[in-house]
């Protein structure tokens, strides 16, 4: 079987506090991530670790095309997100379940132009797997998780050991304004891409509220998010990085595909779970900014 993009990464079998609502939701890089890339119309699969009762979850890759290769273990992975302030993106985040760490037999036997792991919490890769994942072929690295450490009940961002180890082998690598301040040591996201650059990644994307900064050739491209409302902030960066890649595989320079991902973000940050648009609505809005 040959795919445009192997999607690998746990689903969140998560729940949202955010003042006084609370919700059970779906989440993760590849859920986000997988419905986005196959709404631009490429050919997706998705690697995953999840419990069997929880197959449910897979429904919507389904829907949307996606060929799923599920790994069932005894628990799916999950976290509860607490926003003690509605409208804000700063979240306390706990342990609800670990589906375990992925392994180089979970890999299906199938060709990918782009290998994408996204992560949700530490040690759901290790160096082995991501050696044998970027062996297979180009890599696109969400290192969210591998920052999550759980500590406690909770699971708090910090230090990566293994970043000297892993960046070395990542094409495309994606994170937030905080993570990449873990990382780098320095708040100046322009800084931080070119930093996290020099550590093997040849493009980086970079994530903040006000939209999305992408470090590639030596060259910066930023957009903005422009949303009438925040009711879909869950998965934005997921959702950013996906359509950069997808607009990536399809041919378009760095810079057209940072416009494009932001304009994406911009009607997914307006409406909740994953996007459901089609590509032409994304360039009608990009027509109009």
């Amino acid at each position: 079987m040959k795919l445009d993009v192997l999607c690998i990464g746990h689903l969140d079998k998560g729940r949202i506090v955010r003042g006084d609502e609370a919700y059970d939701f779906i989440g993760g890089a590849v859920y986000f991530g997988g419905i986005v890339l196959a709404r631009l119309g490429l050919k997706v699969g998705v690697v995953t670790r999840l419990a069997h009762d929880d197959a449910w979850m897979l429904a919507d890759f389904h829907r949307e095309g996606i060929e799923v290769f599920p790994v069932y273990t005894p628990q799916s992975t999950g976290i509860k997100n607490v926003h003690p302030d509605p409208e804000s993106d700063r979240r306390t985040c706990y342990f609800l379940g670990f589906a375990g760490t992925f392994r180089p037999e979970d890999l299906p036997d199938v060709e990918a132009r782009l290998y994408y792991v996204g992560t949700v919490m530490a040690d759901e890769v290790d160096p082995a797997f991501m050696r044998e994942v970027a062996r297979r072929g180009p890599l696109a690295l969400d290192p969210q998780g591998c920052l999550r450490r759980r500590v406690g009940d909770e699971l708090v961002t910090g230090d990566w050991p293994e970043a000297g180890e892993a960046l070395p082998l990542v094409k495309y690598l994606k994170v937030d304004d905080r993570e990449a301040a873990v990382l780098t040591g320095t708040e100046d996201i322009q800084r931080a891409a070119e930093i996290l650059a020099g550590m093997g990644p040849d493009e980086v994307v970079l994530t903040h509220h006000g939209g999305v900064l992408v470090y590639a050739g030596g060259e910066f491209h930023e957009a903005p998010f422009r949303p009438r409302s925040l009711a879909g902030r869950t998965g934005r960066g997921d959702t950013c990085f996906a359509t950069y890649l997808g607009r990536r595989l399809l041919g378009d320079p760095p810079a057209e595909a940072t416009r494009f991902a932001a304009a994406l973000t911009t009607l997914k940050l307006e409406r909740p779970g994953p996007f459901r648009g089609s590509p032409e609505e994304v360039r009608a809005l990009m027509e109009g900014i």
